[in-house]
């Protein structure tokens, strides 16, 4: 309960310290605390499992978002650590990854990423370079990234100037782009790779034919040319879905795997020790994992804590994965039986 109710409805260890004293139970926030960490300890093996069967799959979207760690050596405590987040795994079992680390250097996601040999999907941040170029990968780009600069630039202007924007050239094709990937969100790989080069092909030669005749009238310093340096400069990442069915148009999965540790961090602000921001690293991937699959995290939780104690094979483990539990029916499905 405490860990579901820290990292899944993002309540900070002080909050619930103050809400069991109201009950009458005295548990200190330290000793709140050192129970995360030997959860995080416990759940180790599955963690484990989890990142085999995700280097397994054919593709895992990448992505990094900052985390404040009080007492890391060599660092002072206003300073930047980071949680590094994959998303992908085998079809039909979505596998969400937190990881801590100190940096952002492309280093670690050549580490996350060792022995991985399918597409990687990311932003344009160039610390994915470093893998991205190695000949086992597929680099793949992110769409959405491409198009928020544009809308950037658009939200820059006076309101009265933006829909004559030439920026807004750029967010009309992009849509289209997208109108069919709504379309086709439901076929199968094969028919969503036709679909796409039948269809969005000639949209992205008509967006490269505007991006060369526009970019060169644009100042390069300004948001505009920003933007349409951003969109030249990963161009060849941002058209690999034409030939892969697999590869979604952009980052946003592994993006909005990412939004439930920032709505914690407002709570909860930091970590206190590198220790509990890995533990925290592995608590939310087994939480996140678990709502991936549509398991209702107490739940799952509840019985992998019952069952952890009696595992001593790789086997026994596996069988505590959240794809190898029943998916629990979601509100909606209850609220209509009842109405029944």
């Amino acid at each position: 309960h405490l860990a579901v109710s820290k990292y899944a409805e993002h309540l900070p260890l002080y909050r619930q310290e103050q809400i069991l004293k109201r009950h009458g139970l005295d548990l200190t926030r330290a000793t709140l605390a050192q129970w995360m960490l030997d959860l995080g300890d416990l759940i180790t093996p599955l963690v484990n499992l989890l990142q085999d069967h995700l280097l397994e799959g054919p593709l895992i979207q990448m992505d990094e978002t900052p985390v404040q760690v009080l007492r890391e050596d060599g660092k002072p405590a206003t300073s930047r650590s980071y949680l590094w987040v994959r998303r992908g795994g085998p079809p039909n079992h979505p596998i969400v990854l937190f990881d801590y680390h100190p940096s952002r250097s492309g280093q670690v996601a050549k580490d996350l990423l060792r022995g991985y040999t399918g597409i990687l999907q990311t932003d344009g941040y160039g610390g994915y370079d470093a893998v991205g170029h190695s000949p086992m990968l597929t680099h793949a780009g992110c769409m959405a990234h491409a198009r928020r600069k544009f809308v950037e630039t658009v939200q820059s202007l006076p309101k009265a100037a933006q829909a004559k924007s030439q920026a807004n050239e750029a967010i009309l094709l992009i849509g289209q782009l997208y109108d069919i990937e709504r379309e086709m969100k439901d076929a199968d790989h094969e028919a969503r790779r036709a679909a796409r080069e039948e269809r969005s092909r000639p949209i992205l030669t008509e967006l490269r034919q505007w991006l060369e005749h526009t970019a060169p009238t644009v100042p390069p310093g300004s948001l505009f040319g920003k933007a349409l340096h951003y969109l030249n400069a990963q161009w060849p990442k941002l058209i690999r879905n034409i030939e892969d069915g697999r590869i979604p148009i952009d980052t946003n999965l592994v993006e909005n795997a990412i939004r439930p540790f920032a709505l914690g961090r407002r709570n909860w602000l930091f970590s206190a020790t590198p220790k509990g921001a890995m533990a925290s690293a592995r608590l939310f991937s087994l939480i996140e994992t678990a709502k991936a699959n549509h398991i209702e995290p107490y739940r799952y939780l509840h019985a992998v804590f019952t069952k952890l104690p009696q595992a001593r094979t790789v086997d026994d483990h596996e069988q505590l994965l959240p794809w190898n539990w029943p998916k629990t029916a979601g509100a909606a499905t209850i609220l209509k039986k009842m109405a029944a």
